[in-house]
C-alpha cells in the first residue's frame, strides 16, 4: 500500500480547504444578493426581476449605462450602478421609493425641461423599474 508524500497530502489538504473556502465565499454572495432582492421587493412592492426585463424594454439602458445588463450602455443620463445609495434624484428629489416612481413615470413633470424623456411608463412598470435599480447598490 502506497502513502502519499508529506508535500502532497498538505498540497492536497490545501487545495481541499482553498475550494471548501471558494464555495463559502460564493454561497455568502448568492445569499446577500438574495436579501437584498427581498428587502427591494418589500420596500417597493416592486418585482426586481421583472423590472430589469421593463428596464430593457423602455429604453432606459440607450441613455443610462447599468453594469450585467445587456443594451445598457448609454452615457446621455448618470449610471445607475450605486442609485440606491445616492441622496438625491432628478436632481432634487429625496431618493425614496415613491419619488423615483415619480420620476420615473413622469420627470418632465418633477423637472421640467430634463433631457430624460416621458416613456409614459405605468405604474406598475415603474414600481418594479424602481424595485430592479434599488438592487444596484455597486
Amino acid at each position: 500500500m502506497r502513502f502519499l508524500s508529506t508535500t502532497a497530502f498538505f498540497g492536497f489538504l490545501s487545495g481541499l480547504l482553498f475550494l471548501v473556502a471558494l464555495i463559502g465565499v460564493i454561497y455568502e454572495y448568492a445569499e446577500q444578493r438574495q436579501r437584498m432582492r427581498t428587502h427591494t421587493a418589500t420596500t417597493t412592492g416592486g418585482d426586481p426581476s421583472r423590472g430589469e426585463a421593463m428596464f430593457i424594454q423602455h429604453g432606459c439602458g440607450s441613455c443610462h449605462a447599468v453594469k450585467n445588463v445587456r443594451t445598457a450602455t448609454g452615457m446621455v443620463g448618470p449610471p445607475i450602478s450605486g442609485i440606491a445609495l445616492r441622496a438625491i434624484i432628478g436632481g432634487h428629489l429625496a431618493n425614496n421609493p415613491e419619488n423615483m416612481q415619480r420620476w420615473i413615470r413622469d420627470p418632465q413633470h418633477v423637472a421640467p425641461g430634463t433631457a430624460m424623456p416621458d416613456l409614459k411608463v405605468g405604474e406598475t412598470d415603474a414600481r418594479d423599474i424602481t424595485a430592479f435599480l434599488y438592487t444596484r447598490a455597486k
